[in-house]
């Protein structure tokens, strides 16, 4: 269980942890400009035929579109010059055409490597699903976040495109996985009872509660649900940091605090607190963060435990955590936070860039090999810098 008693101290560490890095900050317009170059260079790696980008996996590409979409939310004028609503909705109907076949382990780290291999149309029906559906929940959650972000920007997509029931539909599959632990497992192929998974799920489920009215009873049961076990099924540490998982047992199998896990809980609370009312789900969240940001940052500067190394998997983790670290700010603005975030964003952008406005998974620099997986994430704190400054 989370303690808030350890807010203000854990603050104030961030801000000696950033003092070395604060000089003139940069405003609102300048981080949106920043974030333009970046997303210009992102859809370089833009593949229109399967709606989804090269260089990185099925999963990443649901977060390259989120963080599309959440840009179009806080500069609407240049989300039209980029095209991307177009994008948006290109990216629905094409990756669902897109089928692919997952396949997921662990390495001895606790780093999750994924696979994916193009499915024919004989095996999607010997399988038993397609669309935005696969094996592993965590995979789906993902989809289900990205079309409801996608849905918040007021896109009307074409034909049957429909962004919200797409999430409704994923949901519906998600409740499926039900864990002997309480929760749901990762997957349908692995009894494994995850963070992530479980975090996506208690996300989707409260942010499908804000979004739909005559369903908010059914949705958000859900979600108070999910977020009772998860509180006390002890993937929370004594340190306020997840782990990743739960062993056989269903104890806390002590693995790496990976920063992702630290990240999708914060928007999750986010969307319950703002579906129940009660704020003291936004003290737990920034409990969970100021422990974050001081235990999993290097000088202020986030950092993931598998790094330089991370794969394509963790290289996405970090971008994660700063997302959904900015939806708790605009929720309740914290002083600790918003410089976070702002450090983190000049860092990226003086230190982790090339001439070509690629952004490595190192954000302290130096800049290393870019991939549409690095971008987006580093995309995500020139996003909510934009969007907190």
């Amino acid at each position: 269980m989370v303690s808030s008693s350890l807010i203000g101290s854990l603050a104030s560490r961030a801000v000696f942890l950033m003092s070395s890095h604060i000089g003139s900050r940069a405003d609102s317009a300048t981080y949106a400009s920043h974030t333009v170059d970046a997303l210009n260079t992102l859809q370089t790696w833009y593949n229109r035929e399967t709606g989804l980008w090269d260089t990185t996996g099925w999963w990443n590409s649901a977060n390259c579109l989120t963080v599309l979409a959440d840009f179009a939310v806080i500069d609407p004028a240049a989300s039209d010059a980029l095209n991307i609503p177009e994008i948006i909705q290109n990216t629905y109907d094409q990756a669902q055409k897109t089928p692919v076949q997952a396949t997921k382990v662990l390495s001895a780290q606790g780093l999750p490597i994924s696979t994916y291999s193009r499915l024919s149309k004989r095996e999607i029906e010997k399988r038993g699903f397609d669309n935005f559906l696969n094996d592993y929940y965590d995979d789906e959650g993902w989809w289900a976040l990205a079309m409801i972000h996608s849905y918040d920007l007021g896109v009307q997509g074409i034909g049957d495109q429909q962004y919200l029931q797409a999430a409704v539909e994923i949901f519906e599959d998600m409740k499926k996985g039900n864990s002997t632990c309480g929760g749901i497992f990762w997957s349908k192929v692995t009894p494994y009872t995850n963070a992530i998974a479980n975090e996506l799920f208690l996300s989707v489920a409260a942010s499908l509660a804000n979004r739909i009215p005559d369903r908010k009873d059914y949705f958000l049961d859900v979600a108070q649900t999910q977020w009772n076990w998860f509180k006390n099924s002890g993937l929370i540490n004594g340190d306020n940091l997840i782990n990743d998982g739960l062993t056989d047992d269903c104890k806390n199998n002590g693995m790496q605090t990976w920063t992702y896990n630290q990240g999708v809980i914060l928007g999750g609370l986010v969307e319950l607190s703002k579906a129940t009312g009660d704020r003291s789900l936004i003290t737990q969240a920034q409990t969970i963060a100021a422990a974050a940001i001081t235990k999993l940052s290097k000088d202020g500067i986030l950092f993931e435990g598998c790094e330089p190394n991370c794969g394509s998997d963790g290289s996405q983790f970090k971008g994660i955590f700063m997302r959904n670290l900015h939806y708790l700010q605009k929720a309740a603005p914290m002083d600790p936070i918003k410089n976070f975030l702002l450090t983190n964003a000049d860092t990226i952008w003086a230190n982790n860039r090339n001439n070509q406005n690629q952004l490595g998974g190192m954000w302290e620099g130096p800049y290393t090999n870019a991939t549409a997986g690095t971008q987006s994430s580093a995309l995500d704190v020139l996003v909510a810098a934009a969007a907190v400054a």
